[in-house]
């Protein structure tokens, strides 16, 4: 039996130091539209029909004024919330000084009460495009699970596309099999491209070069509610190997998959997109993006007000 509801899980608790402020309500579009605004569209039509937002308590008003208010209109909202103390054991509560949240993995495992359906994940500031929620919603809405390790999918772009301009990027690269699964996801900091080269720290010591062909994700990714029980289970392990900084290190979505597939718990699907990722890490990237986006809705891919075609698409249906 097809899964007939799907969740979309939207990542926004982050408070984008780099950009300098909550670049996640700037507004991008013609009309003042957000990122979001263009993948809640997206999912929309792919047919996602539960959203669940994590954000902080402290953003909790802006944004539900300027995204969920809008976005319960049209899906089933709720809203996670990623406070630093939260997930951690007892013994932990209130005694680590960190600045920001744990980190993707972190904020996914808190959804473990609210998400019941096969779910996708995505970041609230990045535009993915539509092929690529049309290809994660097929996924998800075929996915059966298999007796001896479960099916899990993201969406892969190819490195040259996802970098910025204006500074360093994290990506979590992947090593891929010539049947597009998944055999290994490391994050990469300190990605930057510059002239014709594509480079990266490694250690904050030494430059390494990269193609730009490398398959990265974009933290867009298809699960099963399984997910769950392994993220909790790695946490305990990351608080472990990380006890003598826990202040800054992050526990990544990205690496967790990287152990599942490795201990052969996992298999993930590559879905290839041919679609061009834009997002905004830093407030110069912010003009190229909404060329891109001017640039789609000039060709009729997207409409140029979003909200009024989605109240058109409900009144037709």
């Amino acid at each position: 039996m097809e899964n007939k509801n799907l969740t979309l899980v939207v990542l926004a608790a982050g408070i984008g130091h780099r950009y300098g402020g909550l670049k996640q309500i700037d507004p991008i579009g013609p009309n003042g539209e957000i990122i979001i605004d263009y993948s809640l569209y997206d999912a929309k039509l792919a047919g996602f029909d539960q959203i669940v937002f994590i954000i902080r308590k402290d953003i909790e008003e802006i944004f539900k004024e300027k995204i969920g208010y809008k976005a319960e209109k049209y899906f089933k909202v709720s809203y996670v919330f990623q406070e630093l103390d939260s997930g951690l054991p007892k013994n932990l509560k209130g005694k680590i000084k960190r600045l920001k949240p744990w980190g993707t993995a972190h904020a996914l495992m808190l959804c473990k009460n609210v998400v019941k359906t096969n779910f996708a994940v995505i970041n609230s500031d990045d535009f993915y495009g539509r092929e690529a929620f049309i290809k994660i919603a097929q996924f998800l809405k075929e996915n059966k699970g298999a007796s001896n390790y479960y099916n899990y999918a993201l969406i892969g772009y190819q490195l040259k596309n996802t970098l910025s301009k204006n500074g360093f990027v994290s990506r979590g690269i992947c090593q891929v099999s010539q049947s597009n699964f998944l055999e290994d996801l490391r994050e990469i900091k300190k990605i930057q491209q510059v002239d014709d080269q594509i480079k990266y720290l490694k250690d904050d010591q030494s430059w390494v070069s990269l193609t730009g062909d490398e398959i990265v994700s974009m933290n867009f990714f298809g699960f099963t509610t399984s997910i769950f029980q392994e993220l909790e289970k790695y946490f305990q392990e990351f608080l472990i190997s990380n006890q003598n900084d826990l202040t800054t290190n992050e526990y990544y979505i990205s690496e967790v998959l990287g152990k599942l597939v490795k201990t052969k718990t996992v298999r993930v699907k590559i879905l290839l997109t041919n679609d061009k990722w834009l997002g905004i890490t830093y407030q110069e990237d912010k003009p190229i993006v909404q060329a891109g986006l001017n640039n789609l809705i000039i060709n009729g891919e997207y409409p140029s007000n979003i909200y009024q075609e989605l109240e058109r698409l409900i009144k037709s249906n």
